[in-house]
């Protein structure tokens, strides 16, 4: 079983995740955002990212996150230019995660997933949302970013269609979260 989990950021994919991985040991999770930070370790991928933005993005011989999200977050093209270069590596780390847990219940996790293979394998799709402001607070504390650097992060993020979702889950009060992530369980997951 495949299940997309998206939301904006800040909303509580994560914390939704480690809900439902805690309820059995047959549900994994696998967080892209992740896979795309392990990316930039990738020599084909930083040789690429200098050609297309220049040497600025770098830092001690390193990919400078920080630098290259302040370029891709205010434009739409510089966006596009960084998910061609570094998707096709982490589509292929994410089909051997996939290929390697068969008998799993299996949680991807990213904000970008509707516009994957992935979202429309997906047996379940879960929409995770927040309000603004909780949502700045959540992304400002775990990132250590700026009010200003949430602001370009969020008007960067693509519009979300509810219709595309099986679920919504409006991640704000925390006991009704966990009673919602619990009747999903139960209703869709363990009796599929």
């Amino acid at each position: 079983m495949l299940i997309s989990l998206v939301g904006l950021s800040g909303s509580g994919k994560t914390y939704i995740s480690k809900l439902l991985t805690s309820y059995n040991p047959q549900i994994i999770h696998l967080d892209i955002d992740k896979i795309g930070h392990d990316i930039y370790n990738n020599q084909t991928v930083v040789n690429n990212l200098i050609k297309s933005f220049g040497k600025k993005v770098i830092k001690d011989g390193k990919v400078n996150r920080k630098a290259l999200a302040s370029i891709v977050f205010s434009s739409k093209e510089a966006m596009q230019m960084l998910e061609k270069i570094t998707w096709s590596e982490m589509e292929k780390q994410i089909d051997m995660f996939i290929e390697n847990n068969p008998n799993k219940i299996i949680i991807l996790d990213w904000l970008l997933l509707p516009k994957t293979k992935y979202f429309k394998k997906s047996d379940l799709r879960i929409l995770i949302t927040a309000p603004y402001e909780t949502r700045m607070t959540r992304a400002i504390t775990r990132d250590s970013i700026t009010e200003e650097e949430f602001k370009k992060r969020d008007n960067a993020a693509p519009i979300l269609n509810e219709a595309d979702f099986n679920y919504i889950i409006n991640n704000d009060n925390l006991e009704q979260t966990q009673e919602e992530v619990r009747l999903i369980y139960d209703k869709s997951i363990i009796h599929r």
